[in-house]
């Protein structure tokens, strides 16, 4: 009988795991914009809103070309980190592909998470696929872990233009 119960009690606790992540997958959330430090602060650090220090990546802890290999888009840029084996990273690049050939002004970079470790910790990537919304000036405004559906996409870029 005391097997049977735990057997329960994990059944539902990954299922409720299961209905969270499928409510929250691709979810393009609004990414806090951080403060700049006060003025005696190491150079090139910033303050998240939570009260943490982190280094910058560029000057303004913005995505920068440097970062992505390539220039940023006039309007938008959306940056996907991706692995080698995950499946929904092939979707997710599909999906910004067709986005990226619809509005114009927006460019695609889709960065291998496992050769650029130091862009994965300092922007945070946990999962991929993760997608950023980074606006012309490099500053990221939304961020998906997942695959996002493509209306949201839009929708995020559409805030942008």
């Amino acid at each position: 009988m005391n097997h049977f119960l735990v057997l329960i009690v994990v059944l539902l606790l990954a299922t409720a795991f299961g209905l969270y992540r499928k409510r929250t997958d691709g979810l393009m959330r609004t990414v806090k914009a951080p403060r700049p430090l006060p003025d005696n602060a190491p150079p090139g650090e910033l303050e998240d809103p939570d009260g943490v220090r982190a280094k910058a990546a560029g000057p303004h802890g913005d995505i920068t070309a440097e970062d992505l290999g390539g220039p940023l888009g006039q309007r938008a840029t959306l940056v996907q980190f991706s692995s080698a084996f995950c499946a929904p990273c092939r979707a997710t690049q599909r999906i910004l592909d067709e986005v990226t050939s619809m509005v114009e002004g927006v460019a695609h970079f889709e960065i291998d998470a496992e050769s650029r470790l130091d862009l994965v910790r300092h922007f945070d990537i946990r999962r991929t696929p993760t997608v950023l919304v980074v606006n012309s000036n490099g500053h990221i405004v939304r961020r998906a872990t997942g695959a996002p559906r493509k209306a949201d996409v839009i929708a995020a870029l559409g805030e942008l233009m």
